[in-house]
């Protein structure tokens, strides 16, 4: 006997939404209800009903809903018609009438209708797509309106979403905005507008500099020339020297990048200034040269962190493509723009300084808004105290958000704190706020035993106690003294900086007070007790924090360059 299903249709969220296709191709399929959810015979054909739907089994009773935007629900007719085995209850005269009237229904239903709402997805954009018209046994794209009046508004309508269509494509990665984290929309924008002004400062610039150097005079291009190219090589030198810094920009790419961009701010304004001071022109121009250089050394390290953290999906080089050409329209319309601001200035030098003052207040607002944008999922040591000192206060993991919030841009220079947003954390507490900042400035990574141990008793009880690990821990002089192994890692590093923050609440909530390296080191010692813990707790850590979507592999972190290697230390005395 011939099974019957009973199907109901869940139609999916209402807008247009990009999923992932389990095909390798770009183009995928999903089906919407546009009737009311209906009882179906088996031999019903149906255009847009997977074909699982109707293989004459019901899997053992499972839904095989996969989660692609529909939800169905079946049941074999032969089981619901045995309610003795099953315990089912029998079907209510009602649903009875229902089921009957809905197959005369679908008796004489058109085919058409039943398969008018198949789309094509592709990206993000929805196209529908039914049966021809001419009775050919395929699909085409829906049109609305037959009349010749609506013809011309659809033309155009057409023509503004092919050419909307080609723009997201030019500039946005493939698969928007899945592909890509959520902040990467926002840092786009804002880059964006930072990069017009930046262009027309630049124009501004190399007006000026042509002034100074006599080009505007009618002065001899040969010594114009010379003079420009000293002015580059010295400038040239300072990012040779600055490259040697690149573990730095790792750590703080935002309080790095903030400084890249006062850097070329400064260097623009003193190439503004050559006119007034023609006989400095090769000092001045290889001071700016200088800065421009360090800066482009700077925004091109710091940008491969951003881009690395935009890359959800592992499309690292294409989220680069799409930021190059971002930036050629930034360039494009700030060159326009600066064109047009310079012949309005002219030569004047106060008129270019306060075009130039006004431009470099947009520039900086919107460099710092693009910074606040991102939200970096890697572990430097603040964002690691932030978590760990959350996580050891509450046991929950801080959002990725909250913690980048939090994070001020230059974190070594207290005075200077600019943090991303003031607003109410959800998890985050004022105590592990508090905390991370104390154990970032107490913190020193990497540091020389010799400065800690002064003698053989300390030294066998450290490397005693933490033998099985890549890291030594002491408390000196109200400092966190990590001393790394040779051959440590940053999952080492990490470890050792989450003891570092139980060591911190053992002080400050238990009153544990150093006692001298071997009695912490002995049962009942403070380095002893908060290693047990660590050795515990650090893989539930790490895993509640990848839940959340952080980075927790290693450490971001430069860590002064001192390393021991264990040897053999006799730990008794011989006569």
């Amino acid at each position: 006997m011939a099974s019957a299903y009973l199907c109901a249709r869940v139609p999916p969220p209402q807008g247009p939404q990009t999923r992932p296709s389990p095909f390798t191709g770009r183009t995928s399929f999903s089906f919407r209800s546009e009737t009311p959810p209906c009882l179906l015979p088996s031999s019903t054909p149906l255009l847009s009903c997977p074909s699982p739907l109707l293989d004459g089994t019901n899997n053992g009773g499972s839904n095989r809903n996969n989660n692609n935007g529909w939800g169905w629900w079946w049941w074999n007719s032969d089981d619901w018609g045995n309610p003795e085995e099953d315990d089912y209850p029998p079907l209510p005269p009602s649903a009875a009438l229902f089921t009957f009237l809905s197959l005369c229904y679908l008796s004489i239903l058109p085919a058409p209708a039943l398969a008018r709402a198949i789309w094509e997805v592709k990206g993000g954009k929805w196209t529908r797509l039914v049966p021809d018209p001419s009775g050919a046994d395929s699909l085409v794209v829906y049109r609305e309106g037959d009349g010749s009046h609506k013809s011309s508004f659809l033309a155009l309508e057409a023509w503004w979403r092919s050419s909307c269509d080609l723009v997201l494509r030019l500039l946005l990665p493939e698969g928007y905005p899945h592909s890509v984290s959520d902040d990467y929309l926002e840092y786009s924008l804002w880059r964006g507008a930072q990069g017009v002004a930046s262009q027309i400062s630049g124009v501004l610039s190399t007006q000026a500099l042509l002034y100074a150097v006599g080009l505007g005079k009618g002065a001899i291009p040969t010594a114009a020339a010379v003079n420009w190219v000293l002015k580059d090589g010295i400038g040239y030198l300072s990012k040779i020297l600055l490259s040697k810094f690149g573990r730095h920009f790792d750590v703080n790419p935002k309080g790095w990048r903030l400084f890249a961009d006062l850097l070329e701010n400064a260097a623009y304004g003193l190439e503004i200034l050559t006119p007034a001071f023609p006989h400095l022109f090769v000092f001045i121009g290889a001071a700016a040269g200088a800065g421009r250089s360090a800066s482009s050394l700077i925004q091109a390290a710091t940008r491969s962190c951003f881009y690395a953290g935009f890359a959800v999906q592992r499309n690292f080089a294409e989220v680069i493509a799409k930021g190059e050409a971002q930036g050629m329209i930034s360039k494009f319309l700030g060159i326009m723009l600066g064109i047009a601001l310079a012949n309005c200035i002219g030569s004047s030098v106060p008129l270019a300084m306060a075009s130039f003052g006004a431009i470099t207040g947009i520039h900086m607002f919107c460099n710092f808004k693009s910074y606040q944008s991102i939200q970096l999922r890697t572990l430097n040591p603040y964002r690691a105290s932030l978590v760990f000192s959350e996580y050891l206060l509450s046991g929950q993991v801080p959002l990725i958000k909250e913690v980048n919030d939090e994070e001020p841009f230059f974190p070594a220079l207290p005075s200077f704190n600019i943090k991303a947003h003031n607003g109410e954390s959800q998890i985050l507490s004022s105590e592990a706020k508090e905390a991370a900042a104390e154990i970032y400035h107490r913190l020193q990574l990497g540091y020389k035993l010799s400065e800690v141990v002064n003698n053989k008793e300390d030294s066998c009880a450290l490397f005693d106690l933490f033998s099985d690990e890549g890291y030594l821990l002491a408390v000196s002089k109200g400092k966190f003294c990590v001393i790394l192994k040779e051959g440590s890692s940053p999952q080492d590093m990490i470890k050792s900086l989450f003891h570092v923050n139980y060591l911190y609440w053992l002080e400050r909530n238990m009153g544990f007070e150093s006692r001298g390296i071997a009695d912490d080191c002995s049962p009942g010692g403070r380095l002893r007790i908060s290693l047990n813990y660590v050795q515990r707790e650090f893989s539930h850590v790490q895993h509640d924090g990848s839940e959340c979507g952080w980075v927790t592999d290693g450490l971001i972190a430069r860590p002064l360059p001192n390393r021991i290697r264990p040897g053999h230390v006799a730990t008794t005395n011989t006569s």
